[in-house]
């Protein structure tokens, strides 16, 4: 079997770390050429060396600035004559305390990356996909915003916004041949749930966060990476504005996890 992504020109914002490294090595295993993106330059560094003689461009800045945007829009038509894939996976997780200690700022800040950010990528981005006869937009958004509880007021407003801006982007972009949806991960072992994953530890009960998804264990990057390979392959051509989750069962039943 061939490599599934090899002539995909795919832009990967938030490429420096967590799912967005995921999916940067497993698409140039797939033959993918990458223009990746993160705010941080050291991170995004250590990406690219771990891509062998993948092509790949790589543009530090922030995701959620439409300069910035259209400078990693520019670079993939300019590297590679297409945009076929923009991934718009970078987030952050908001202040985690309760709603009514959440500054305005803080709420500001997290809904201008995570729902502002890819409102930018599909607004610049689809006009190339129209002339070129189609692409896919691929949005990280949670199953925070499915359920409360998952996360931040800010985070799960945010990520709520974001699967219905996914579901209005596919209706308004009907007929252009641009499949947009949205990933809904669960609790995934990166750096923004690190310190969820090390207070079950220092508490001693890691074990009840592997309890909590039907599948017990805690989710890698790599299993949200595999979701957007295939949306991002031809073989999702009939997959359109839905979010689709990620997250081992833990979103599918209310019920007590058995052992807790």
């Amino acid at each position: 079997m061939g490599k599934r992504l090899t002539g995909n020109c795919i832009i990967i914002t938030g490429a420096g770390s967590g799912i967005g490294r995921g999916a940067a090595e497993l698409f140039a295993d797939q033959g993918a050429r990458l223009v990746l993106n993160d705010l941080n330059d050291g991170a995004l560094r250590e990406t690219i060396s771990a891509l062998g003689q993948a092509e790949v461009v790589a543009i530090a800045g922030d995701a959620a600035d439409p300069d910035h945007m259209q400078s990693l829009i520019d670079a993939c038509m300019d590297s590679y004559g297409a945009v076929n894939t923009m991934f718009a996976n970078a987030g952050i997780g908001g202040d985690p305390v309760p709603m009514l200690d959440t500054s305005l700022e803080s709420w500001q800040e997290t809904l201008r990356v995570n729902l502002t950010g890819p409102f930018i990528a599909i607004k610049l981005v689809a006009p190339h996909m129209k002339k070129q006869g189609g692409g896919s937009i691929i949005c990280t958004a949670s199953v925070a915003g499915l359920r409360a509880g998952a996360g931040p007021v800010s985070y799960t407003a945010a990520k709520a916004g974001l699967i219905n801006l996914v579901r209005q982007a596919a209706y308004e972009l009907s007929g252009t041949n641009i499949r947009i949806n949205a990933i809904c991960p669960g609790l995934i072992e990166t750096g923004m749930t690190r310190h969820i994953i090390d207070g079950a530890k220092q508490a001693g009960a890691e074990s009840m966060l592997t309890k909590m998804a039907p599948i017990q264990r805690i989710g890698q990057p790599i299993d949200i990476a595999r979701m957007a390979m295939f949306l991002a392959s031809d073989e999702s051509s009939y997959v359109n504005g839905q979010a689709l989750v990620v997250d081992g069962g833990l979103s599918s039943s209310i019920s007590i996890p058995r052992g807790l």
